[in-house]
């Protein structure tokens, strides 16, 4: 009996630290008078909690504000260099390692190109192991120094295997030729890290959808769905302030919804996925089968650059008919699969991100929306809204570093101090709306 008591006053140790954590890092700077309402914690609780996230070194002085008929009350907040994290965003054409703060302010990056090795998974690890090094030695992150944890994102579904033989992470990416990867084992090994260093590997548009619901476009909705067209498509779907799908991908593999029955092959194997049509690859493909001519040696950015060059010519030329038909369609087929995620989870938000997104957007997001509005049902679609994502291209590296941030708040400020073994590769994005109105977090 002694021991259950005992835990459960260590739990709500923890609850309480977690509770004025987030308060102050999605609420800003606030006294310790204003944290009580807001955390609904008691007063002496949070001067006990201060107290100690403070000696910790999480907590700093923030300026004062004045009080009614009293002295000026000290605000508080988060301090930025209280830890370090590392996102990694394992793309298409790239791999992008960045160092954070605890602010997520960003302290050193580097990048490492995709060529003809394509997803060669020694390649890729070595790339993230040498970017790693690379980016902590920039940023200042030493050995037993306040690194909070490595956040990976990656194409395809992330799963679990606590198995002795891999253990960890693994990810099925079919499209990029990966069958259960032991992706978190192989870092482990190929990262010069201390052992008990927590990795955090989640699918990419899942880390996408985290980052700009954290600090861009869906900050403030309850309901979004975050979608990243890069080569590929995926998507991210939040529903009551939390992702959706647990460690298993859900929607993130949005882009293999059948749109076309018996229709183009797609990567995965599959005919007719959305991805066969929308992805940058695929709109490629399309553009040149219709006649279009990419520019010698182009790369996929290059390549959707030209295209839209091609139907919107800056010098005040005709636009190509071809390549605005190729580009009306690619709207339509977007509009189409947005619109499965309207009629399905009833967004009020939809947001499009990715590369690819980031640069057709402003031409096709018109037409999407039309698409979207004409595919879906009148109920839902009068609810959502289409919009680009605000955090630009950097986006799925910033939503890696989410990951070990969150799992940090959700243990009240304190790191993994061993390899983590739970059910989820991703903690639960924060009801951070929650957060905000006092009530609390999930």
């Amino acid at each position: 009996m002694a021991e259950r008591s005992s835990r459960t006053v260590r739990d709500l140790r923890v609850g309480n630290r977690a509770s004025v954590l987030q308060r102050l890092y999605f609420g800003g700077p606030m006294s310790r008078q204003a944290l009580g309402p807001a955390t609904g914690l008691s007063s002496g609780s949070v001067s006990n909690v201060v107290a100690e996230l403070t000696a910790d070194g999480l907590l700093e002085e923030a300026g004062s504000v004045e009080s009614d008929g009293g002295r000026p009350r000290t605000l508080l907040r988060v301090a930025p260099s209280s830890g370090r994290l590392i996102g990694v965003d394992v793309g298409e054409t790239r791999v992008r390692v960045e160092a954070f703060d605890l602010a997520l302010t960003e302290l050193a990056r580097t990048e490492r190109p995709l060529t003809d090795s394509g997803h060669d998974v020694e390649t890729i690890v070595r790339h993230i192991a040498e970017g790693v090094a690379e980016v902590a030695a920039e940023a200042g992150i030493e050995p037993g120094g306040p690194l909070i944890g490595v956040g990976v994102g990656v194409p395809g579904i992330v799963d679990r295997d606590d198995t002795a033989a891999t253990g960890g992470t693994v990810v099925h990416g079919q499209t990029i030729g990966w069958d259960a990867v032991p992706l978190e084992q192989m870092l482990r090994e190929a990262i010069q890290l201390p052992a008990d260093t927590a990795y955090f590997v989640d699918n990419g548009a899942r880390a996408l959808g985290q980052a700009e619901m954290w600090f861009g476009g869906g900050r403030g909705a309850r309901d979004a769905a975050i979608v990243l067209i890069g080569s590929g498509v995926g998507a991210c779907v939040v529903t009551g302030g939390v992702i959706h799908g647990g460690a298993r991908g859900g929607p993130a593999e949005w882009g293999h919804l059948t749109v076309s029955v018996r229709g183009r092959r797609c990567r995965c194997g599959a005919r007719g996925c959305l991805e066969a049509y929308a992805g940058a690859e695929a709109l490629l493909a399309r553009w040149q089968e219709a006649g279009g001519v990419l520019p010698p040696g182009a790369d996929e950015e290059t390549g959707v650059s030209a295209l839209l060059a091609a139907a919107h010519p800056r010098d005040g030329g005709a636009p190509d008919p071809v390549a605005v038909t190729v580009l009306d369609e690619t709207a339509e087929y977007l509009g189409a699969g947005i619109s499965d995620l309207v009629n399905l989870f009833g967004p009020e938000r939809v947001l499009v991100g990715g590369w690819a997104g980031l640069q057709l957007g402003p031409h096709l997001l018109p037409a999407v929306r039309q698409y979207t509005e004409s595919y879906a049902l009148r109920h839902p679609a009068a609810r959502a809204t289409v919009d680009l994502g605000q955090l630009g291209p950097d986006a799925v590296t910033v939503g890696a570093a989410t990951l070990p941030l969150a799992d940090f708040f959700a243990r009240g400020g304190r790191r993994h101090m061993t390899p983590p073994r739970t059910e989820s590769a991703t903690p639960g994005v924060p009801d951070w709306q929650a957060v905000l109105e006092g009530r609390g977090v999930r």
